[in-house]
């Protein structure tokens, strides 16, 4: 900005009605008139960034008379009264009224030349009118020597009123023009400093400071000010520089001045209204907004529209005699009164809740809901028949009193898509609740309204999310809730879960009784055990066990593959994984009982085939008059400006037409190599188990746990010593226990099985036996370890190793009888998962096979056993030789 502009003799010449444009002002404009865009075509468009044009202030003759005198002489003496009749090219904003069109305006002798520093061109529909905005900066005076037309619009012989380099210096020698330099700046930066304090703005004006002569910073000052018509004349007209700084100076400190009276007076009112009479100013003000906007209504303020609500919540007749005392409480209150505003939370809550709104159930086809089951889960047929009885139940009775369902198995094998699917079928709503961690009773029955911060619990907070009384609500994670000193929210689910009790359920925070009993209530947990047996007995179990490979597979075809390459843009036309490659997944990578970790991996390659479609090259053509801005000024000026016209243009995409923007030659497919780079080595080896039992006083058994069936290895080791026992892996008490039975019956039975010459002879005499469950990190208990103890100590007394495709269970006594076990289909699965061919099981578990899909039955070998003899026969290859006869 502080370099010279040459400018040609000759300029086109577009008028300013009442406006003024001084150099370093940036503005923008609308041209519409036919002359304005000849003008712009001509002179800018055509000529790109070489174009200049004169922009010169006009008024009519009526505003001369107001004012009392001529702004101009005319031009040359002769032009004083042009007639234009609105020939000359305003923006809308000065354009000349119809009525008004043959009234003679005022040309004024000076002016400034103008740059286009934005162009872009519209028609308007449908009159087809070419349109023009430009947005101009300013950037010297000159003088109109002559007037002249070119076609539709006016042209000038100018000469330029700037000061040359050499008189520029001499003129900065000068102590006046000195002195006055120092004296703007000074006012400058304290108007800039009161700014930047009230509007957090002014670092870009401070490097205008420093770095733009104090001639030109008059006038970018001056611009940016609200000033009447005669001063921005009066500021065009000051050729002389240090008449212009004065004047420059004398504006600023007026503009700092009116801020600071202002100031003033904010604080004087400010400190003499007290607190009451703020809180009225803002409430009448308020009023007045809302009165403005149509929002408010004399007749009706919020307490009636309380109590409006609370009538049409229909409230049984002694809840509503209850709500209506608290409303009469608090119509007493003012609102500054401490308890008015929980007693106002507390009315919304009652009328808030669903006293007699149900969703209508649909007519229940049961055929239509099997299919919906059989979409949405791949097997588990006894879990989705004993869901089609319990809806074949409400079809014939609406009204019956139906068990609470609690799905138990592991995580990932589709517990709470179930509850959600039952909702589905049934036509009602569907609200989850957490229950994991939950220690508190008062998340169940609420806080008493007494204590700071009380709410309802989250069974009433959760229907009147819900807005219906029978919704379908899931107790997620039921046997994960703890008890301490604050209660125990398992005992407060006694009253939820009793059809007898949850009639009248008493929420502490509501106080008075809300019926429950039209809920449909099911409930989630990965383990029995924790469950309370006064709430376990509420409730009928349904055991969801894991899923086999073949099931995983056909899930992951069926709903994983689908939903993971919608969930990352893709489709089968970028990324195919074939069955082999699951399978592989499934083999390497997975052994959960569920399929969570499964979709995780599916996702991993997706996620590597994303990567690669959204690497390739995509253009994206642009429109051909979009032109960037030039002016380091123009951003901040345009950005502030409330003149900016924008217009959003929304397209209508989805994901599809977004993914339909890139294309591949070929879909990507994956192979084993893609599978190793992206999840990484294999996890699991089905050669596993034999190299863990390659050596003697190792062998395999098979465990539950919350994530299902596992393999679980048990070593043990003799080592030099006084006859003591180690265990070791964060055992339980009772798979303790069954170690030292373990160890007692390989030494009441050590020479029977030929493991020591004589009964005399002490099987641990100076020796020390450690036993070891690998994995100890995890904990581990539970009485069907037994089994696998004994096979542990017997290989490794007879250096005898057992045989690497046998797995067992099965808990023993001291007499050698095994006993029944627990989990058994979960633990099958797992064997079959590892590769295991073999299984040993106590024989009263033979009712449990009933359970296990036939598929998996088919590629195992079961074996039932009676007593410890009988599984030690079929956990060595070639049997048990050195056993000759069993005892009692």
């Amino acid at each position: 900005m502080g370099e010279s502009v040459e400018l040609p003799s000759r300029l086109a010449i577009l008028p300013f009605r009442n406006k003024v444009l001084l150099p370093g002002a940036i503005i923008r404009i609308r041209c519409t008139s036919p002359s304005s865009v000849k003008l712009v075509e001509q002179e800018l468009w055509q000529r790109e960034e070489k174009g200049l044009i004169g922009i010169l202030p006009v008024r009519d003759s009526a505003e001369t008379a107001t004012s009392g005198t001529a702004v101009s002489s005319g031009v040359g003496g002769e032009s004083a009264d042009l007639g234009l009749k609105n020939q000359a090219g305003i923006s809308d904003t000065h354009k000349l009224d119809s009525k008004n069109q043959q009234e003679v305006i005022h040309w004024h002798d000076r002016g400034v030349a103008a740059r286009a520093l934005h162009l872009s061109r519209g028609v308007e529909k449908p009159s087809g009118r070419v349109t023009y905005i430009v947005v101009l900066e300013g950037l010297c005076r000159f003088n109109v020597q002559e007037l002249s037309t070119r076609g539709t619009y006016y042209t000038a012989r100018i000469t330029s009123l700037d000061m040359t380099k050499g008189e520029m210096e001499l003129i900065e020698q000068d102590q006046e023009f000195v002195a006055l330099s120092r004296q703007f700046k000074a006012t400058a930066m304290e108007l800039i400093s009161i700014l930047e304090q009230k509007q957090k703005t002014g670092g870009r004006t401070k490097v205008l400071l420093e770095t733009v002569p104090v001639h030109k910073l008059a006038d970018i000052f001056v611009a940016s000010f609200e000033i009447s018509f005669e001063e921005q004349l009066s500021m065009l007209d000051s050729v002389d520089v240090k008449v212009r700084l004065s004047k420059a100076t004398e504006l600023v400190d007026r503009h700092l001045q009116s801020i600071r009276v202002a100031e003033k007076i904010t604080q004087k009112v400010e400190g003499q209204l007290s607190k009451s009479q703020k809180e009225f100013l803002l409430r009448q003000q308020m009023k007045a907004i809302k009165e403005e906007l149509g929002d408010n209504d004399d007749e009706e303020d919020d307490l009636v529209a309380l109590e409006r609500k609370m009538q049409g919540a229909g409230m049984p007749a002694s809840i509503w005699k209850h709500a209506l005392r608290e409303l009469r409480r608090l119509k007493k209150m003012q609102p500054q009164q401490p308890g008015y505003n929980s007693s106002r939370v507390y009315l919304e809550l009652l009328a808030d809740l669903p006293w007699e709104k149900a969703s209508p159930e649909l007519e229940l086809d049961l055929k239509a809901a099997k299919e919906h089951l059989d979409v949405d889960h791949y097997g588990l047929a006894k879990v989705k028949q004993r869901i089609i009885e319990y809806l074949a139940v409400r079809k014939l009775k609406p009204d019956a009193r139906g068990p609470v369902l609690c799905f138990v198995g592991p995580p990932g094998v589709g517990k709470t898509s179930l509850a959600s699917s039952i909702a589905a079928s049934l036509g009602r709503k569907f609200i989850r609740i957490s229950l994991g961690g939950v220690k508190d009773e008062a998340d169940i029955r609420g806080h008493r309204r007494t204590y700071i911060g009380s709410m309802p619990g989250r069974l009433i907070d959760g229907l009147k999310r819900v807005g219906v009384r029978n919704p379908v609500m899931l107790l997620d994670e039921i046997d994960k809730t703890g008890s301490d000193v604050r209660g125990d929210p398992a005992s407060a689910l006694l009253e939820v879960l009793d059809p007898e009790q949850n009639k009248t359920f008493n929420d502490h925070y509501l106080n008075v009784p809300f019926d429950l009993s039209k809920v449909i209530f099911v409930a989630t947990a990965n383990r029995m055990q924790p469950i309370p047996p006064p709430l376990l007995d509420r409730m009928e179990v349904i055991e969801l066990p894991g899923y086999t490979p073949e099931e995983k597979l056909k899930i992951a075809i069926r709903h994983l593959i689908p939903r993971v390459l919608d969930q990352h843009g893709l489709s089968s036309d970028f990324l195919q994984i074939p069955e082999d490659m699951v399978k592989l997944v499934i083999q390497r990578y997975t052994r959960e009982a569920g399929v969570r970790n499964l979709e995780r991996n599916l996702a991993a390659l997706a996620r590597a085939a994303a990567v690669k479609v959204a690497e390739q090259e995509h253009l994206v053509p642009f429109a051909k008059d979009v032109q960037r801005l030039s002016s380091p000024l123009l951003d901040g000026k345009l950005a502030e400006s409330a003149e900016v016209e924008m217009e959003v243009i929304l397209m209508g995409v989805n994901n599809h037409d977004i993914s339909s923007a890139f294309r591949v030659a070929s879909p990507m497919v994956v192979d084993e190599p893609m599978v190793e780079k992206v999840l990484g080595p294999p996890r699991y080896d089905d050669r596993e188990t034999a190299e863990r039992v390659a050596n003697p006083g190792v062998s395999v058994g098979l465990v539950w746990t919350a994530f299902g069936g596992e393999v679980q290895f048990v070593e043990a080791t003799a080592m030099v010593g006084k006859g003591d026992l180690h265990l070791t892996g964060q055992l339980g008490d009772v798979i303790k226990e069954s170690a030292q039975i373990a160890l007692t019956w390989v030494r009441a039975r050590a020479t029977e099985l030929k493991l020591a010459i004589s009964e005399e002879t002490n099987l641990l005499e100076g020796r020390d036996i450690h036993i070891h469950f690998p994995a100890g990190a995890v904990p581990k208990d539970g009485p069907s370890a037994g089994v696998t103890l004994v096979t542990s100590l017997v290989s490794l007394f007879s250096k005898r190793r057992v045989r690497a495709d046998t797995a067992m269970t099965g808990e023993m006594t001291l007499r050698g009888m095994v006993l029944p076990v627990g989990g058994v289909k979960d633990k099958v699965l797992a064997a079959h998962r590892h590769g295991i061919k073999r299984v040993i099981l106590p024989e009263r578990n033979l009712k449990d096979l009933v359970e296990v899909p036939a598929t998996v039955l088919s590629s195992l070998e079961i074996i039932l056993a009676k007593r410890m003899e009988d599984v030690l026969e079929q956990a060595f290859e070639g049997g048990c030789p050195w056993r000759q006869h069993s005892k009692l």
